[in-house]
């Protein structure tokens, strides 16, 4: 019997699994403190559900990212896997010259 591969995540585990946040615990803090907008709505809920097409607006490190979801996984794994979990599609900021 074929193993499902689930289509939404919580947003805290797919945070920690694409390795945004170091832990779990502070990918919950992140979106609990409202730095977290999926599709443009500010979430405040750690069990918000997340699945592939969703867009992530996350302030972090002031700096501010834009992901759009490609894929969820089960388990945290390296940096190569969690790079293929989502799209970066942040705007460039121009840094100023030096």
């Amino acid at each position: 019997m074929p193993v499902e591969t689930p289509t939404r995540q919580r947003l805290d585990k797919w945070l920690w699994h694409a390795r945004v946040t170091k832990t779990r615990t502070l990918a919950q803090k992140l979106v609990e403190s409202g730095a977290v907008r999926v599709n443009g709505n500010r979430v405040l809920a750690s069990d918000h559900r997340v699945g592939p097409g969703d867009g992530l607006t996350i302030q972090l490190h002031n700096r501010l990212r834009v992901y759009r979801i490609a894929a969820i996984v089960e388990r945290r794994g390296s940096a190569t896997v969690a790079a293929a979990l989502y799209e970066d599609i942040s705007p460039n900021l121009a840094k100023p010259e030096s």
